[in-house]
């Protein structure tokens, strides 16, 4: 008796079951059975499915521009890919990101879901790949080995800049403190030692600063990424693709996405080349040490409130303890931190990867890829919740920084020109072994007159460089 639910699809190792509404096939199926490894599926990044599908349809166009591919054939599979690229067929994409192959099986998942939604724009039913076939037809001119990577490429292309955009409101939001804190006067330390006073509003000021420099660094490494290698099919030597389709498809792809993507000169070279990747991951993971750097700071600003710095004010998140009442922890800065531990260990992943690749092709592409796309996830997805839950919030203790400076021991530094260091060295030490005031101590030992000191050591003379 037949059974309705599934239809038999067959490949070289034979003939397996695949659901009968699912635009997947043979190959996918495998996929599924094979690879229950990370439990994210290439589904989970919808941006990976808009990208794989930008390169299936400039190939057919540029297929059937150059008479390789039948027109009505080539008109089905770029309408299937229009559609994927406006948001269809998205869960029809269910293998698992980590896998072997090299990315056999993702390019495979596209082929097959174009190839069977251009059978249906064409007439005919799923499966009937006499009329539309996933290797002969959607993966016409191509590889895995080109088409895979090119996908991946632009992927990084377009979530970059909806990484860069978190990034920009959250320098926004730290420059917006930075105004608004602007007039607040506190110690400044090194080597968590009282140093030299400042204001609040040039610390959150230098966290902005310190994070806008990412900018440029992330754009300048992801061009690297626009360099694509279709065309090149398995090695690069461009078997089984027509004259000028490298060229050609890179135009189209660029056409159709809208970011100008260039063909590489050497594709032979550019199969196995991943340092494009190695360039990029190295970018986020810079991003992700001066964020957590950032966060860093601010929960020891934030540490307290009766026996730490107490400077700033965290909006509070979540209750601290489950046995300390009142506790009240940093979680934002917390759960940012280890965001940016994982993507510091998703660089290494991808340096060891790439380090693996073997003659004309790296078959660790599938690990890097999926390290990659993780970071800049979770970056964006850290970056907009420590300043939605985090930065906009924060408050400063205007009259505790105030007194910290007054009472600190650091000011003497100022003074420095003025009795020269052999004697701030002595005051600051007196200051430390009898508990009083430096202010007091230089009046005490006549190093200089009220007038004199008091203008020294008016704390806003003490913010910038300044005529003595």
């Amino acid at each position: 008796m037949e059974n309705k639910q599934f239809r038999t699809e067959s490949d070289l190792l034979g003939e397996l079951q695949v659901p009968a509404d699912a635009y997947y096939g043979v190959q996918t199926q495998r996929a599924i059975n094979n690879y229950k490894i990370s439990n994210t599926n290439m589904s989970d990044y919808p941006e990976y499915i808009v990208a794989m599908a930008y390169v299936k349809w400039a190939a057919a166009s540029a297929n059937a521009e150059l008479g390789a591919l039948d027109k009505n054939i080539a008109d089905a599979i770029c309408k299937a890919c229009e559609e994927i690229v406006g948001g269809a067929l998205h869960d029809q994409f269910p293998v698992d990101m980590m896998q072997g192959g090299a990315g056999t099986s993702v390019n495979m998942n596209a082929n097959e879901v174009i190839a069977n939604r251009a059978l249906e724009i064409m007439g005919h039913k799923k499966g009937e790949y006499q009329f539309c076939s996933p290797n002969d037809h959607v993966n016409c001119a191509q590889s895995t080995n080109d088409a895979y990577p090119t996908a991946f490429r632009y992927t990084f292309v377009r979530m970059n800049r909806i990484m860069v955009k978190a990034l920009q409101d959250l320098i926004d939001a730290f420059r917006a403190k930075g105004e608004e804190f602007k007039d607040i006067i506190k110690m400044g330390r090194t080597q968590l030692q009282d140093a030299v006073p400042m204001t609040s509003g040039q610390e959150f000021t230098a966290f902005a600063d310190n994070l806008e420099e990412e900018l440029a660094n992330l754009e300048r490494n992801a061009v690297l990424l626009k360099e694509i290698n279709m065309g090149g099919t398995a090695i690069g030597t461009g078997l089984n693709a027509v004259p000028g389709f490298a060229e050609l498809c890179a135009r189209r792809m660029s056409e159709l996405c809208g970011d100008e993507l260039i063909s590489a000169p050497d594709l032979v070279e550019a199969t196995p080349d991943t340092g494009a990747y190695v360039s990029y991951s190295a970018a986020l993971k810079r991003l992700a040490i001066k964020l957590s750097k950032t966060c860093n700071d601010l929960r020891l600003l934030a540490s307290g409130p009766r026996c730490g710095l107490h400077e700033i004010n965290l909006p509070p998140m979540a209750p601290g303890s489950s046995i300390m009442p009142g506790k009240v922890n940093p979680v934002i800065p917390e759960v940012t931190n280890q965001v940016c531990y994982k993507v510091i260990g998703n660089d290494t992943t991808v340096a060891f990867a790439a380090e693996a690749g073997q003659l004309q092709l790296n078959v660790m592409e599938p690990v890097i890829a999926e390290s990659i796309l993780e970071s800049i996830t979770w970056l964006t997805n850290a970056m907009n919740t420590l300043r939605e839950k985090c930065v906009v919030g924060i408050t400063v203790n205007k009259e505790h920084c105030y007194e910290m400076v007054k009472n600190s021991i650091g000011i003497v530094t100022a003074l420095n020109p003025y009795i020269g260091y052999k004697n701030s060295t002595k005051v600051a030490k007196e200051a430390l072994e009898t508990g009083g005031s430096v202010y007091d101590i230089v009046l005490q030992k006549g190093l200089m007159t009220k007038e004199a000191l008091d203008d020294a050591l008016d704390p806003s003379k003490m913010l910038h460089s300044h005529k003595l």
